[in-house]
């Protein structure tokens, strides 16, 4: 719903917790300043309290002065339905002309803020007052201008769109006080309901040179501190230090449901310097348990419904790559929707194979279909959209595929350290042959 100009606004009175109500209205002058009246109550009129009340009253009564403007301008907060909390601020109202002089304005962010600046209260009024505006993007459109910030909002905040129409270009737009828009964010849910759906690798025996699990959550989750909330415990219960690769760009896929999780390759890859003074973070032979605690947040801001533990058994190393010659394809019969199978050597990658493998025709164009992986990773099928038609199909599957441990077709995950090899992007793939009868 949209949030106009505010009819109340809460003000400190003597320093104390009590709230009193501002209230004001235009006049029926539009080119007067509204009028201003101010219930207060004089409490106490010495000392620093009083020159602290005054202070904050004084704030109190430049947010709600405002001129005709307000009448012409509306500020409101927009829901995005796709993402939890994930809210815009707009300014109606705007001149064509001034539409213009923002397109062609070339604004840096401090820029913006000085027109439109959104904060999050802190729920103290000395300390709201120096808090630095969200960041975001700015965008124009035909009739107005929005804000939407970096991160979704946090589940119960109250927010504040100050709007500053004398900071807009053109002349037009000129005068007028400062508009506010408040905003409360939707509060944490009573009742948890987000939990871990899947960790893969799906097996129970692991290489030993593991590079990464995907995490995945019924809801989206919230970003940041992810590390935590995993941790990775021996058989005696007893935390691996440090096994992840910590980094700031947290490996999130767009709906905020999975999470790419990785081992650390300096643990992983031989003659680089963490495995060689601290070893590797899976040892073969042993019994390690992935836990991911209950109190990680999901977008809403509610902790997860409960924990979830994996528990694999660590096996040797894997240092071959993928071979596709070993593969078992599996051929469906003409006219039917048959699922085409292949059953790989070993696991792979789940998130890769289920988009670096495709069909194509005869001639070259692909066929359109669901993919599955079954079997611990083991086996891919493919089920087409419409019935196969008699003739001769190839599976294509880019080299970039991976197995658990990260090595490449043609081309182990440590090659890079025993072997002159020079690196490349590349969209190489390999070629197998089917028909369909």
């Amino acid at each position: 719903m949209p949030c106009d100009v505010p009819r109340t606004l809460a003000v400190f009175k003597n320093g104390s917790r009590r709230l009193e109500e501002a209230d004001f209205a235009p006049r029926t002058n539009s080119a007067a300043l509204p009028r201003l009246r101010l219930l207060r109550r004089f409490l106490n009129s010495s000392g620093p309290l009083a020159v602290s009340n005054l202070l904050i009253s004084a704030v109190a009564i430049l947010q709600v002065v405002a001129d005709a403007a307000v009448e012409k301008y509306s500020v409101r907060w927009t829901p995005d339905p796709a993402i939890t909390n994930g809210i815009a601020v707009e300014v109606t109202g705007l001149s064509a002309a001034t539409i213009q002089e923002l397109r062609r304005s070339d604004w840096k962010p401090a820029q913006w803020q000085e027109a439109l600046a959104v904060y999050a209260d802190q729920g103290e009024l000395i300390a709201d007052i120096g808090l630095p505006p969200m960041t975001g993007v700015y965008r124009v459109a035909s009739n107005l201008f929005r804000f939407e910030p970096q991160y979704p909002l946090e589940p119960g905040v109250n927010y504040r769109a100050i709007f500053h129409p004398d900071r807009l270009p053109g002349p037009q737009d000129k005068g007028g006080g400062q508009i506010m828009a408040v905003f409360k964010a939707l509060p944490r849910q009573s009742n948890p309901s987000t939990v871990v759906t899947h960790v893969y690798p799906s097996a129970d025996l692991l290489p030993e040179n593991l590079l990464k699990f995907y995490l995945h959550f019924s809801a989206p989750m919230s970003r940041g501190h992810i590390y935590d909330y995993v941790h990775l415990r021996d058989d005696r219960g007893q935390d691996v230090e440090i096994p992840f690769l910590e980094i700031d760009e947290e490996l999130w896929n767009p709906p905020m449901t999975r999470l790419t999780l990785f081992i650390d390759p300096g643990r992983i890859k031989r003659g680089v310097q963490p495995l060689e003074e601290v070893g590797p973070a899976l040892q073969e032979g042993k019994r390690y348990t992935l836990v991911i605690d209950h109190a990680w947040k999901d977008g809403a801001g509610s902790p997860l419904k409960e924990a979830f533990r994996k528990t694999f058994k660590v096996g040797p190393p894997d240092r071959d790559p993928p071979d596709p010659a070993r593969w078992q394809i599996e051929s469906p019969k003409s006219d039917t929707r048959a699922p085409l199978t292949i059953l790989f050597s070993e696991p792979l990658d789940r998130a890769l194979a289920e988009r670096v493998i495709r069909v194509v025709n005869g001639s070259g164009e692909p066929v359109d279909g669901k993919v599955a992986l079954e079997d611990q990773e083991r086996r891919w099928s493919f089920v087409p959209n419409a019935p196969w038609h008699t003739g001769h199909y190839q599976i294509r599957v880019q080299t970039t595929i991976e197995d658990l441990a990260g090595n490449n077709i043609g081309k182990p995950f440590d090659v890079d350290v025993f072997e002159s090899v020079q690196r490349r992007v590349t969209n190489s793939s390999v070629s197998l042959p089917f028909e369909v009868r």
